[in-house]
């Protein structure tokens, strides 16, 4: 299907949401809908989105189908699929089939218009991010440690594989403590190597 091909070769759908939670940059849905829908209208196509819910083994599954179909009559179809969750923290059960149809149908679409969510590893661009997420995470690391030295002074002040062993026998009250046992690990890496 020609239509089709100009979609694929031409939609652009940029990452426009933020996790703040996961720190990342992502596509949703609705970005992808909004992307798509001029292209549908020039070239006199329709695109139709039905859920439906399916067992695989012991678990529902929303299974999405996306049916794009050009003015000859013509269809093509992707299919996503998404889990439902059995519980998730502050939301209802129509909340959450909501949720596992709205995946589905990204991916649905995503097959459908050959939507890539990774970069290529060759390209300067995936260069520029991985670079730009290895000084970030160097920078966090940079603040974790200083916070926990800070906390831990002794921890960091042992030079010595037995000066550290020596601190942790002596904060027996810290041991079950995981911002005390981060602080043994990190320095532990730091004097061993």
């Amino acid at each position: 299907m020609k239509e089709l091909i100009e979609i694929q070769s031409k939609l652009k759908a940029p990452k426009s949401k933020y996790n703040s939670f996961g720190k990342y940059n992502y596509r949703s849905l609705e970005d992808i809908l909004e992307a798509v829908k001029p292209m549908l209208k020039e070239l006199n196509c329709t695109l139709v989105i039905s859920d439906s819910l399916v067992m695989m083994g012991d678990w529902h599954y929303v299974k999405s189908v996306a049916v794009l179909k050009n003015s000859d009559g013509e269809t093509v179809t992707g299919e996503g699929f998404a889990r439902e969750e059995l519980t998730k923290k502050g939301m209802d059960s129509s909340q959450i089939t909501g949720t596992a149809s709205s995946y589905a149908r990204k991916y649905a679409l995503n097959g459908l218009f050959l939507i890539d969510d990774t970069k290529d590893p060759d390209t300067d661009e995936y260069k520029v991010e991985s670079d730009a997420k290895a000084k970030k995470d160097a920078k966090d690391s940079e603040k974790q440690r200083a916070a926990l030295a800070k906390k831990f002074p002794d921890v960091f002040s042992a030079m010595t594989k037995d000066e550290l062993m020596g601190v942790y026998k002596s904060h027996s009250d810290l041991q079950s403590n995981a911002e005390f046992m981060l602080a043994m690990s990190t320095r532990k890496k730091e004097v061993i190597g």
